[in-house]
This record gives structure tokens, C-alpha cells and sequence, in this order.
């Protein structure tokens, strides 16, 4: 099953990166959607700037161990995800990496997910469903969401370095086409979650989708088609 699906992933590879690269302007223009004056984006900016505040006191040992975490962790989950069963997940004691094994033999997804998806995110918002479901939404969820946003920012921009053994296996060529769009999108859904929880995420993807369609229109109609 899992050779199978990884076949199929690893042939939409290219497709995938194109037309996140195509969606860059639908998801600049997606920031209209977003009422940044809203109290909930109002906790949620300041739990975005305590992580980068927070992050000059932090001992470098320990913000280190908590991205090579997340960065293993988020390897594990879309190996999961992909029908995969892991073997083990290895931190280096010097926190300068560590290694997810696995069966199967893989697909691109799990080698590039830890630089764009924000699984520390994901958990949050899981973690804010089920509380919602027992009591009342609060800023402080916002805040504590912003705050894990701050940390996906900061580990990905100190993990993407030309030492990093991820890239060079799926071609530095399509980590310059996809992550950026990629990161957008993703960042984008958390802070949609953070409005009207997954409906938000459902109706930003369902806009991007459709400022795609318009942008589409609006090609073809250039080139005369």
C-alpha cells in the first residue's frame, strides 16, 4: 500500500510545486481575508513577537533540542500519514540533528515537510478544539497559537542552510519553487483556524482556490487563448 501511494506522491512532485508557484499571488491577495484588528489576531501578534523575545533568553541547547524535535517529529508524522511504520526517531545529544527511520521507501513529502509544515501548530489547534468543545474560545489560545507560529518561523529559517542533508534529496530547484508558496499556504491556514477554526481553513483554501481560477482567466485571456 505504501510503495503504491508513494509512487503516486512522488509523480505529483512537480504539479504540486507548480501550482503552489502559481498560487503565490492568490495567496498574497488571501491577506485581504484576515481582520488583523481583530482581538483574536491582536494576542495572537503579540504570542508571535513573546517567542522572538522569549527566544533571546532561551539557552541555545534548549531551543536546539526543541526544533530537532519538531523537525524528526514532523518527518515521523507525514511517514505516518503516508502508511508508513516507524522504526525509530534518533536526536543527536549535541542537538546538532538527529534521524527518523522508517519502512518503505519513502516520497518527498516526507523529506521536506519539517520545512514547511507547522506540526507544533497542528497540535495547538487540536489541542484548542478539544478545549473549545468543554469551554469557551479565549485570546489566550490565540496567544499560545501565535507563539508556536514565532517557533515554525524561526525553525525554519535556522534549519534551510546549504549543509542540510533534506534538500539535496529532493533538488534544490524544487525547494526554491515550492517551500515559499508552501509556507505561505500553511501559514495562511493556521491563522484562518485562528478566525473560525476549521471552517476558516476550509473557506481560505476554498478563496485561494478561486483567486487561482480568476488569475487563470486572466492568463489565458493575456496569451489571447
Amino acid at each position: 500500500m505504501n510503495a503504491i501511494l508513494d509512487r503516486l506522491i512522488n509523480l505529483f512532485k512537480w504539479p504540486v510545486a507548480i501550482f503552489l508557484l502559481f498560487s503565490i499571488p492568490a495567496l498574497i491577495k488571501s491577506v485581504d481575508f484576515f481582520k488583523f484588528t481583530d482581538l483574536k489576531y491582536v494576542a495572537m501578534c503579540a504570542g508571535f513577537f513573546l517567542f522572538f523575545i522569549a527566544r533571546s533568553f532561551m539557552d541555545g541547547s534548549t531551543r536546539a533540542s526543541m526544533e530537532v524535535l519538531a523537525h524528526e517529529l514532523t518527518h515521523a508524522f507525514f511517514a505516518l500519514i503516508t502508511f508508513h511504520k516507524i522504526k525509530g526517531i534518533k536526536i543527536n545529544q549535541d542537538d546538532t540533528g538527529g534521524a527518523m527511520s522508517f519502512e518503505g521507501e519513502g516520497n518527498w513529502l516526507i523529506v521536506i515537510a519539517p520545512y514547511f509544515f507547522p506540526l507544533y501548530c497542528l497540535m495547538i489547534m487540536v489541542g484548542i478544539s478539544i478545549y473549545t468543545m468543554f469551554a469557551p474560545s479565549n485570546f489566550i489560545l490565540s496567544f499560545i497559537l501565535g507563539f508556536f507560529v514565532g517557533f515554525h518561523f524561526d525553525m525554519v529559517g535556522s534549519q534551510i542552510h546549504e549543509k542540510q542533508t533534506d534538500l539535496p534529496k529532493v533538488g534544490y530547484p524544487f525547494c526554491a519553487v515550492f517551500l515559499f508558496p508552501a509556507n505561505l499556504w500553511m501559514i495562511g491556514s493556521v491563522l484562518a483556524f485562528n478566525s473560525k477554526s476549521w471552517d476558516g481553513i476550509i473557506t481560505y483554501s476554498n478563496l485561494i482556490l478561486h483567486l487561482n481560477a480568476k488569475n487563470w482567466d486572466k492568463l489565458l485571456a493575456v496569451i489571447g487563448l
